[in-house]
């Protein structure tokens, strides 16, 4: 067996995980597989032992039956059609607004975050809806793409987020107390991109024209119950879930359990729930949480092994012994999660790095959960950021050729949405009461 230091290990991992994602690998097979290379080079083939039981460990926390489940929720309720419906509501509602489509599919992608908690399904499905109506009506092709990147990935981060589910267990902390310090937060993130909006619309009335009043002219009456019968049933959806866990009636994975059943109701109501609909959920429902299921293999193979040779220390002594103090460490770590969102899946960098950094961030005297907090609304950028955006992705997929929308048109329109989440972490430095009243009101 070969002798490595912790610091080339550190560099061979690292490097090695990263030119075998940037390679094409999935980033499971990237990550088991430097990982096994290192392992049996340095321990023998009785390293596949801690693979095993590292492995075992994630298939039997508790806290991870919540994905499937959540997966399951979200599928259900995109076969209801409620975005449709809560479009045309509000769409009449706030018609009247400069850029008023565009705050629309804002508050609708905040919306569906709490009803799906899946990026990818949030902005397919108002991707799908927004853009020819926003295009009929001649809004600006950037401030389309980006209200539909930018509010369907608010997934992220508006519970039942399912990457606050992924990093709880990760980082040893209550996915309910997550759930709750990420609440105001989003509320935050979605104002930011509302005001955003209406202000650049309101300079250039051209990029978001209001509509007219003859579409405008609906009975008071009938706009009312419009609005009753749109938003009511996500609404029940939304406080099955979050209501059952802030009132402390149920843990995170009761909660999912219970939303899966509501989003099963939800979809009878509708009359969509049928056996070609369930079939479809059931399916993307075993293809998601297979994928997931596989990183985490990948991932805690990765960090075992990593942190078994040192590497851990050698990072978190880097980092300490940096001649920046407190904040200037903090505000590295989140360069660095900054840049690796440019290029790695968010499944994989709460794998590898939350391990290493959450000790770190106690060592520094931030709390636990308003750091990790702070790395989650961090993570909200590489949905966004080029090269690796999910969302740029999403909503090129659907594009249809009559509309005419590019690449370019998409990053462009996105671009802004990259200062205003850089702003929120700002807010949430200076008053750090937005991420932790809620969590500490529940302890109280």
């Amino acid at each position: 067996m070969l002798e490595f230091t912790p610091e080339f290990t550190t560099i061979i991992m690292f490097g090695g995980a990263i030119l075998g994602i940037l390679a094409g690998l999935p980033i499971a097979f990237a990550l088991a597989g430097i990982t096994a290379i290192v392992g049996v080079l340095t321990q023998g083939v009785q390293i596949f032992e801690m693979f095993r039981m590292g492995v075992y460990s994630i298939m039997s926390d508790y806290v991870f039956l919540a994905v499937p489940l959540f997966v399951f929720m979200g599928s259900m309720v995109e076969k209801t059609g409620i975005t449709k419906k809560m479009f045309d509501t509000l769409y009449v509602w706030l018609g009247g607004l400069r850029g008023g489509l565009a705050i629309v599919t804002i508050i609708i992608g905040a919306i569906l975050a709490a009803c799906v908690g899946v990026v990818a399904a949030s902005v397919i499905m108002l991707g799908v809806i927004g853009i020819p109506a926003m295009l009929n009506k001649g809004y600006d092709k950037k401030i389309i793409c980006g209200s539909i990147c930018a509010g369907g990935s608010l997934g992220v981060l508006i519970p039942p987020s399912i990457l606050i589910v992924m990093y709880g267990p990760t980082a040893s902390l209550s996915v309910g107390k997550l759930f709750m310090a990420a609440f105001i937060p989003g509320l935050l993130l979605t104002g930011l991109y509302v005001i955003y909006i209406y202000i650049r619309c309101l300079i250039n009335p051209n990029l978001g024209p209001v509509l007219s009043i003859e579409e405008r002219k609906v009975p008071l009456a009938q706009k009312i119950k419009m609005l009753f019968t749109s938003l009511l049933p996500p609404l029940f959806l939304i406080f099955s879930v979050l209501g059952s866990i802030l009132l402390g009636l149920a843990t995170p994975t009761e909660a999912a359990a219970i939303g899966a059943l509501a989003s099963v109701i939800l979809a009878a109501c509708y009359r969509v729930l049928n056996w070609e609909h369930l079939k479809d959920v059931c399916l993307t429902t075993v293809k998601v949480s297979c994928l997931a299921q596989m990183v985490a293999w990948g991932a805690k193979m990765f960090t075992n092994l990593f942190l078994k040779m040192g590497c851990g220390d050698v990072v978190t002594s880097t980092l300490l012994n940096l001649p920046l103090g407190k904040w200037g460490t903090f505000f590295v770590i989140m360069f660095i999660l900054f840049i690796l969102g440019m290029f790695i899946d968010w499944l994989g960098i709460i794998f590898i790095m939350v391990p290493i950094i959450t000790p770190l961030a106690v060592k520094l005297g931030f709390d636990p959960i308003w750091f990790s907090m702070m790395v989650i609304i961090n993570l909200q950028f590489s949905f966004i950021t080029p090269p690796f955006a999910y969302s740029i992705f999403y909503l090129k997929g659907i594009v249809k050729e009559e509309w005419d929308i590019t690449t370019q048109d998409i990053i462009s329109g996105i671009l802004p949405y990259l200062g205003l989440i850089a702003i929120a972490i700002v807010l949430c430095i200076i008053f750090p009461d937005i991420i932790l009243w809620l969590p500490n009101l529940s302890v109280k």
